[in-house]
């Protein structure tokens, strides 16, 4: 009954949220280069649908790209900030002052940098726009660590490293994961900041503008269902990673 209430609860939320938009659209009595209706999308998804599958893949592998280096980054810099209070002084203002620069203004700079290199560009800057959350929640998670379990463990003979795997890394998984499913979105968004923005630009973004060009509204429409597609499928990937490595901070919903 759980299992089925977690699938059903979400489906039906989508569906909620299609009615309302084509029942907007129809009361408004839009025309679809004005407003695209949900009904308008199977015809584009139809028409494009080899384009949809070539760049779909050109736009997630480069977001997984991304979002990989940003767990590996990400988790190094939040264990420095956890483990030394002078590198958590010395790391934060930057990471907020970095975190706080549009990235839309990083892509221009990073396509003179290494021009003509569109697909390190694009998982660079999926990276950058991703790799923040982590950090500050795994430096958070091991800032906060209660010392007395760890005294414990000390007078008990244990080295640094079981310490680690004993009570730094169970500590952490929680706020790690809960950064990696927001970091999930702002991958895909770093992606396509690229994509639409680069004149040589491949992927769903390339895709959407392709059809903001044309005056294509159902096709720029159906990037937009497809992308959101892509990043609740990424999502619910984190989801079940979650549960597998970090299932038991989860506490049951009365």
């Amino acid at each position: 009954m759980d299992n089925l209430q977690k699938f059903a609860v979400p489906l039906g939320a989508i569906l909620g949220f299609l009615l309302l938009w084509e029942g907007i659209v129809w009361a408004n009595n839009w025309p679809n280069y004005v407003m695209a209706s949900p009904s308008d999308l199977p015809a584009a998804y139809i028409r494009f649908w080899p384009l949809f599958l070539e760049m779909g893949w050109q736009t997630l592998w480069r977001t997984i790209a991304g979002l990989a280096l940003a767990v590996v980054f990400g988790t190094f810099l939040g264990m420095m900030m956890g483990f030394s209070r002078i590198a958590r002084d010395a790391l934060y203002p930057l990471l907020v002052g970095f975190n706080a620069i549009p990235k839309a203004t990083l892509v221009p700079v990073l396509a003179l940098l290494f021009i003509g290199q569109h697909d390190f560009n694009t998982v660079l800057m999926a990276f950058l726009i991703s790799f923040f959350p982590i950090a500050v929640s795994v430096g958070i998670g091991l800032s906060t660590l209660e010392p007395e379990y760890r005294d414990i463990l000390r007078s008990l003979g244990a080295s640094k490293i079981t310490i680690f795997r004993k009570i730094a890394l169970p500590k952490t998984l929680p706020e790690f994961f809960g950064a990696l499913k927001v970091s999930v979105t702002l991958a895909f968004i770093g992606t396509n900041l690229v994509e639409i923005v680069s004149p040589h630009g491949r992927g769903l973004g390339a895709l959407f503008k392709s059809g903001e060009t044309n005056g294509d509204y159902p096709l720029m429409f159906a990037v937009l269902i497809a992308l959101a597609f892509l990043g609740i499928v990424l999502y619910y990937g984190v989801v079940a990673l979650e549960k597998t490595f970090a299932g038991w901070a989860e506490r049951p919903a009365h």
